[in-house]
């Protein structure tokens, strides 16, 4: 607790990620609404995700209305761009910016959780009570909500190589035949086809060709 220009400011320094964690798992439980903004940070690791999946879950099973800012390079990652579709629609709704954000959750306009350290991954964080600055963040994110990319308008970007890969198969190549063009293995150019599905969302099915499917995508221009 400190003070402003003699008002007393309701912020608490919370230093380690662990507390961080704890505190926003309490609200979490609690909570009626929820304001996030995501900026690209370290990778999850395996537990920690799916534990923070099940949370989220939870609490829109429970009734908790969410909705999230992200920022674009979350669509570089296919296993993120998978759980930010689940989520969205699980009732998470989310929105995509390209401009850099910082890591913000609001809890029902009366709890803000503020990193330290505006750098992903960083620890702490800085928990808010003070209503003015509470609103004040409460208009940063509503403005860039309302500027934002509905996620199914997202375009998927694929890497360099992926981009190459695509426009092989669009001209009719096999896997070996863009092997060939592109001086790599078979095997690499399986594995760029497989990052092309899952950023394009297509799950193996035998009800439609994948590949028909990426090459229209890609004659769209609906990949970047």
């Amino acid at each position: 607790m400190g003070e402003l220009r003699g008002l007393p400011v309701e912020v608490e320094r919370l230093e380690s990620s662990e507390e961080v964690r704890g505190r926003i798992a309490e609200l979490a439980r609690t909570s009626w609404e929820l304001r996030a903004m995501q900026p690209v940070g370290a990778k999850d690791k395996g537990r920690e995700e799916q534990r923070n999946r099940r949370d989220v879950l939870d609490a829109l099973e429970r009734g908790m209305a969410m909705r999230t800012v992200v920022h674009a390079s979350v669509l570089d990652d296919p296993r993120k761009v998978a759980r930010l579709r689940e989520l969205h629609a699980a009732g998470d709704l989310h929105r995509v910016v390209d401009e850099p954000i910082q890591q913000l959750l609001v809890f029902d306009r009366a709890v803000a959780f503020l990193r330290i350290t505006p750098v992903a991954g960083s620890p702490g964080a800085l928990l808010i009570r003070q209503q003015s600055m509470i609103s004040i963040l409460i208009d940063l994110f509503e403005q860039t909500w309302a500027r934002a990319r509905e996620v199914t308008e997202a375009v998927p970007k694929l890497s360099p190589r992926e981009r190459e890969v695509l426009g092989l198969i669009a001209e009719g190549r096999s896997n070996s035949a863009v092997a060939r063009a592109l001086s790599i293995s078979e095997a690499a150019v399986g594995k760029h086809v497989a990052g092309v599905f899952a950023k394009l969302d297509l799950p193996a099915t035998d009800d439609v060709n994948r590949r028909v499917l990426a090459v229209l995508a890609y004659l769209r221009g609906a990949v970047r």
